[in-house]
């Protein structure tokens, strides 16, 4: 049994499973798959092709499958799909195009914007007001705060986490058609209000300082800090500023949110040889 608003519109084909709920004013066009649970709020538009894993929620006024710049020369809306995986919790007002492919356990905070062909793995969460181009991998676990930009190409590997108002450039001689995504490697912190320029990697495990302008790579487990970054030696100097205990690397002793919460990082390790 479902509980569907009288007033909301469906295209064709158009398949709901059980226990679904979606409120007045959705719009839902062809070819739309909604997995078991799933909660539509308020307004949603859902364009075509869209697929939707069972137990996810999606707040009010949400544009999914949003059209590709191809529609605008016929206006009609070409096959591009978009797959969110199950347990996701989309939030208010948020934005994905179609050609992307997203996992399980994904979250948004409110107005995202996800552009399109980026393939986002399990467990990410991107917060209010990010924005997300085109062309983008972004793997397991990462979790990105709020106002973060993640240019055209950029590849953010698992277990990395992007600070508020971080910005991932990609033209390296603007305006141009060369673009140069940048990579973040696992593990990798950038803080807050940090600008890392076209094609430079920020190494595993590395901790890059609030405010920073990234003009070269920086080395795994180490710390970059300034304008522009420079080496401030090893991450594993790094202490509590009440404790005075080692906290890094950080994967020992930080597991909120990730796959070794509540067992501690060795192991969970040893649990997957």
């Amino acid at each position: 049994m479902s509980n569907i608003a009288e007033n909301v519109i469906f295209g064709q084909n158009v398949t709901i499973g059980n226990n679904v709920t979606i409120k007045a004013g959705c719009i839902l066009e062809d070819n739309i798959v909604l997995g078991d649970n799933t909660y539509i709020d308020f307004g949603t538009i859902i364009h075509s092709n869209v697929e939707i894993g069972e137990n996810t929620v999606i707040g009010a006024r949400c544009i999914l499958g949003e059209y590709l710049v191809d529609f605008y020369e016929d206006r009609i809306n070409k096959n591009h799909k978009l797959e969110i995986g199950k347990n996701s919790l989309i939030r208010s007002e948020t934005i994905i195009y179609g050609d992307n492919k997203i996992g399980a356990y994904f979250q948004t905070g409110h107005r995202v914007t996800i552009r399109e062909n980026s393939k986002i793995g399990e467990h990410v969460r991107i917060g209010t007001l990010s924005d997300i181009q085109g062309n983008c991998e972004i793997q397991d676990y990462v979790s990105m705060h709020s106002n973060v930009h993640i240019g055209m190409k950029s590849v953010i590997k698992k277990y990395a986490m992007i600070f508020p108002y971080v910005v991932l450039t990609n033209d390296p001689n603007p305006p141009s058609e060369s673009l140069m995504g940048v990579t973040i490697e696992e593990f990798a912190i950038v803080a807050t209000g940090t600008v890392v320029l076209p094609g430079k990697t920020i190494g595993n495990g590395a901790l890059v300082g609030a405010g920073s302008i990234v003009t070269k790579d920086v080395a795994a487990d180490s710390i970059a800090v300034g304008n522009p970054a420079k080496d401030h030696g090893p991450t594993e100097k790094i202490k509590d500023a009440i404790t005075g205990e080692q906290v890094y690397p950080w994967r020992y002793t930080f597991d909120r949110g990730m796959p070794w919460e509540g067992i501690g990082y060795n192991q969970w390790i040893e649990g997957r040889e």
